[in-house]
């Protein structure tokens, strides 16, 4: 306990004292949201991983997939590093970061209201993201208590309080740059730490080849007269398997919280070496992960009290019989992911309120203002007064997600499946479209939102007859053909104003 108690406090030590550090660089609107547009990419490519993967991957995710599809359940982390990463880069890294910098876009639902000229698209988009980004919060809260509990014996209730407050902390105090820098950190951590505990879990099991082959003699749930699905490639429901990995691979291209790592990021050439480092960052942590999980049936399940089995309670199950100096790299790794991503959704919840709710300002182009007269001197004051909304709002933001983390209603993984469903289902296809595609109108945007909002809501509200897992995967890829049809439909935005927005890619 000396030891799993010493290294969290220093842990969380240094992430207090790296928003110190950072604390000067956020006292700009464009400094705390973006770090300035000058992060390099070693420490995006890590923010963008570790944002991806929090404790709902490694105890949520991990858990029930593991459970449900067993080995091939590793086919999802070699979808979110191949989907989710690689292609994420290479089809959105360069262009949001020209775009973007060029129609001086800070948020995503700014980059719809300026990209499609249309200021109502900005606050419902606002509106959008700050309702769903909150069932996601509270996923990772829950996930990283389940751990705390088992690692600590410390209550649920006092875990989930006490990391919510740290991480405001940080965020408040530096901003981006310092979850940037913290990012790298926790990243780090996590590389480490997944490696050592499939090593550790495996060796507890005989090995790898011992681990597989007891798999292989446990009977399918469909039909028990059948061994070996849990030890096969693609598992006893490859379709379902199929649903998971569109959900969480394709949907890190429509979540603000991560297509918001490329604002920030220096240059192309950075973007080239972002996309090497993340996706490796990926195979690792994310494969790792749900390779972990596809053991877990090895393990006697934990049964929650309505008699079913607690698909949370899973890992903490396989990881509890550890020595004492793993189980506490294991508090530090699910620490690491789980605040990582907190910070990045608190930070954007914050600034798309303040940015694109409670201060719409209409830009003003360069040279305008001079340098000395009155109206720098209104501005500067304006930015510091956004900056004080911002962290104000962290605080409201951590507030709300943090009491349906002490009332969890489902499962983490139908948490996540909500939140990714009605974001990636409303932002994916207009935003990715709207980068490539000069043929996009405003209408298919809104057209867009009400299908991805529109289907998860509904499907909730009915008692989810689809599985909001796959749900939320048809949401993200029927968005395409929702603006594809409806742009060739309505009227298109004014050629000179295009041809503005899309001189930058020249």
């Amino acid at each position: 306990m000396i030891i799993k108690i010493t290294l969290t406090i220093i842990f969380l030590a240094v992430m207090i004292g790296v928003g110190l550090y950072t604390r000067k660089q956020a006292s700009s609107v464009d400094g705390f949201v973006l770090g300035g547009r000058a992060v390099g990419p070693w420490l995006t490519a890590f923010a963008f991983g570790t944002s991806y993967f929090s404790a709902v991957v490694f105890v949520g995710y991990a858990g029930q997939f593991g459970w449900k599809y067993g080995l091939s359940s590793a086919w999802i982390g070699i979808g979110n590093a191949i989907i989710g990463s690689l292609l994420a880069w290479i089809i959105l890294g360069r262009r949001t970061k020209l775009m973007t910098q060029h129609i001086e876009s800070r948020t995503m639902p700014d980059f719809f209201g300026t990209r499609f000229s249309d200021q109502g698209l900005r606050v419902v988009a606002s509106v959008i993201a700050f309702v769903f980004l909150i069932p996601y919060t509270a996923g990772v809260y829950s996930g990283i208590s389940r751990l705390f509990e088992m690692g600590f014996g410390i209550p649920y209730e006092y875990c989930v309080v006490i990391m919510a407050v740290l991480t405001a902390v940080y965020v408040i105090l530096g901003g981006y740059k310092a979850t940037a820098m913290n990012d790298f950190i926790q990243g780090i951590i996590m590389l480490f730490g997944i490696v050592a505990v499939i090593v550790a879990v495996l060796n507890a099991q005989g090995g790898l080849l011992a681990a597989v082959d007891k798999l292989a003699l446990i009977p399918s749930d469909a039909d028990p007269a059948v061994n070996g699905g849990f030890a096969s490639w693609f598992g006893p429901d490859p379709w379902g398997l199929l649903g998971v990995v569109i959900l969480t691979s394709l949907g890190t291209m429509g979540l603000p919280q991560m297509v918001g790592k490329f604002y920030s990021i220096t240059d192309e050439a950075a973007i080239k070496r972002g996309t090497v480092i993340s996706t490796v960052f990926a195979f690792i942590v994310a494969g790792g992960c749900y390779f972990l999980g596809g053991f877990g049936r090895l393990y006697e399940p934990v049964i929650g009290a309505n008699g079913k089995i607690a698909f949370d309670s899973i890992v903490p199950a396989m990881l509890i019989t550890l020595p004492d100096i793993l189980i506490a790299l294991v508090v530090l790794l699910v620490l690491s992911a789980s605040m990582s991503t907190l910070a990045s959704l608190v930070l954007t919840s914050s600034s798309t309120m303040t940015l694109d709710l409670i201060y719409r300002d209409k830009k003003s182009l360069p040279g305008e203002v001079e340098d000395g007269s009155i109206d720098d001197i209104v501005a500067e004051k304006i930015e510091r007064r956004k900056v004080i909304v911002m962290r104000v709002l962290i605080m409201f933001f951590i507030a709300i997600s943090l009491l349906i983390a002490l009332n969890p209603p489902t499962f983490i993984a139908q948490l996540m499946g909500i939140s990714w469903g009605a974001l990636a289902g409303a932002f994916l296809a207009p935003f990715m479209l709207g980068l490539y595609w000069r043929g996009v109108t405003p209408k298919s945007v809104w057209a867009c939102f009400v299908w991805g909002v529109g289907l998860t809501v509904v499907n909730m509200l009915i008692g989810n007859p689809i599985n909001p897992i796959n749900c939320g995967a048809i949401a993200m890829v029927g968005g395409f053909p929702v603006v594809w049809i409806v742009s060739l439909m309505t009227k298109k935005l004014p050629q000179q104003t295009i041809a503005s927005i899309f001189e930058c890619y020249k």
